[in-house]
């Protein structure tokens, strides 16, 4: 059997199509080899496994390596130091070859690991694992992963506490020469979780920054697709489908491998004909986006229950989404924060940016799905749907023209600042039950502020451009114009769409077909 896309655990290179991970190993390995003690902090299925897997085996020529993972452990296991220690040490045993343990030690750790030691302490623990490490010809990195899941635990704090104890004193006495743990969450901030004056200085400030970008990165993913290439010969553009690949989800490794992984198994599949050279094409890349943007997987099911569990984040991102509102970096921004740790939002130049296309488009939805059961606007659109769609196109022109008629009906009486506010909302709700299904759509980042929105829809293969934007004089209005006839020549499109929202009360409304240079505009004002 051949390999596959993987989206499960850890991705193995003898069974799944992977990225080369060895620039992003071989800076770690610098960090190993200076002796730092960090956090591996990314958001949930973002590779922290596959790296840490994949980073074991890079070390093991020049290290002792003992790779643990503390998801395996029960809550039992955290109960006291006792049980702590014996299930710990037990990990150990399991993971270090007996060759690489001096024999005084590993009999040592295996009466811990029965619960044979009358003072089962920490302390005891690490006087053992600090004699190993002045024995040991090599030196040994511990790593371990999904510390998240022993945070509550009061005994892992203190686990914490003797690393750091140790990591300081490391001039006169053995020491682990490198600590890596991985996990969502920044466990700097333990000390939130216990409000006792003791622990109010966190155990693990003696992390050093982890700034290494984990990102997929479009090479990589050409390299990825070249392997599956090898193995199917599909006739893909390897680099063209790289590049869509890594405009919709920037990297983010469990998306890659996900639309990776639709586009090999589900895309154009039928019961006695697969064609895989229609599946790795543009159209078949948007057939995946779609099936991805309706699907339930692990984690939009872990994002959708953090806008539950942060009520800031979710505020935050419908002020960014829906509003168009500039969010400046505000260290200390519980929202913000949140929003970084769980992977909705990166900042760049101090401003806030939703990660990638597809959160973005999935929030749109679901931010959408929440108002359009209120949406006179929405239920309209998904009545008439059939109206705008003709053999198989959809007719831009008509979405534009019902737009303004049912705009004005509906909200012409409305205040300025609810329109302003609610404009490319209303805009959204109107447009997502016509392409719900067949279509997608997505804001472009870089012109999206409360001032100006390019949307782009693609239907069936076509691509529509459509400018949102707010009315602020001829002038303002000319330059918009420009704009998008600019923004036009990048998409290769001839025809496009600008929607100004005007609060003049003078204001004439309606649609309009201009020619601006060799492109036709059709500019509605509402």
């Amino acid at each position: 059997m051949g390999r596959i896309f993987n989206v499960s655990a850890a991705c193995k290179p003898e069974l799944h199509y992977m990225v080369n991970m060895e620039e992003p190993l071989k800076q770690i390995k610098i960090m190993v080899d200076q002796g730092l003690y960090f956090t591996i902090n990314r958001a949930r299925q973002y590779g922290k496994t596959t790296i840490l897997h994949a980073l074991e085996q890079f070390l093991k020529e020049e290290y002792i390596v003992i790779s643990l993972d503390f998801q395996i452990f029960s809550a039992a296991n955290f109960r006291t130091e006792k049980d702590f220690i014996e299930n710990f040490s037990a990990e150990i045993l399991g993971c270090v070859s007996s060759e690489n343990i001096p024999e005084d030690i590993q009999k040592q750790l295996e009466w811990m690991a029965d619960g044979a030691v009358q003072n089962d302490r920490l302390p005891v623990l690490f006087r053992c694992l600090s004699r190993w490490c002045g024995l040991s010809a090599k030196k040994i990195v511990l790593m371990i992963d999904e510390v998240d899941s022993a945070s509550e635990y009061r005994v892992f704090l203190d686990f914490l506490a003797q690393l750091r104890g140790y990591y300081i004193t490391k001039d006169r006495k053995p020491a682990f020469h490198s600590v890596i743990l991985a996990g969502v969450y920044d466990i700097k901030n333990l000390k939130n979780k216990f409000v006792e004056e003791h622990k109010m200085n966190s155990p693990w400030n003696i992390a050093a920054d982890f700034d290494i970008d984990l990102r997929l990165m479009e090479n990589g993913i050409a390299g990825m697709l070249s392997d599956y290439e090898e193995d199917h010969r599909t006739g893909m553009d390897i680099q063209k489908i790289a590049g869509l690949i890594y405009d919709y989800t920037s990297g983010y490794p469990f998306l890659v491998s996900r639309i990776c992984k639709l586009m090999d198994e589900k895309v154009y599949r039928r019961e006695t004909d697969f064609d895989r050279s229609k599946a790795w094409t543009k159209e078949g890349f948007l057939t995946a986006v779609r099936m991805l943007l309706t699907e339930e997987n692990t984690l939009f099911d872990s994002l959708d229950n953090k806008l539950i569990d942060y009520p800031d984040l979710k505020q935050m991102l419908q002020e960014l989404l829906l509003q168009g509102k500039v969010i400046e970096y505000v260290p200390g921004n519980m929202g913000i924060r949140m929003g970084v740790m769980f992977g909705f939002v990166t900042i760049e130049n101090y401003i806030v940016n939703v990660s990638n296309r597809i959160f973005e488009t999935r929030l749109y939805n679901g931010f959408l799905a929440e108002k359009s059961r209120d949406s006179e606007l929405a239920q309209t659109a998904a009545l008439e749907k059939n109206q705008f769609i003709a053999e198989g196109r959809l007719d831009m022109e008509q979405v534009i023209r019902k737009f303004v008629c049912y705009y004005q009906d509906i909200f012409g009486d409305l205040n300025e600042k609810f329109l302003e506010d609610n404009g490319r909302c209303l805009f959204l709700l109107y447009i997502k039950p016509i392409i719900n299904g067949t279509g997608n759509y997505y804001i472009e980042a870089k012109t999206r502020t409360n001032r100006r929105t390019d949307l782009i829809i693609d239907y069936c293969g076509e691509q529509h451009i459509v400018e949102l934007k707010i009315w602020r004089g001829q002038e303002y209005n000319k330059r918009g114009e420009e704009q998008l006839t600019d923004y036009l020549d990048l998409y290769h499109a001839k025809q496009g769409y600008l929607v100004s929202f005007n609060f003049n009360k003078k204001k004439k409304t309606g649609v309009e077909r201009l020619r601006i240079k060799d492109k036709i505009i059709f500019e509605a004002v509402v």
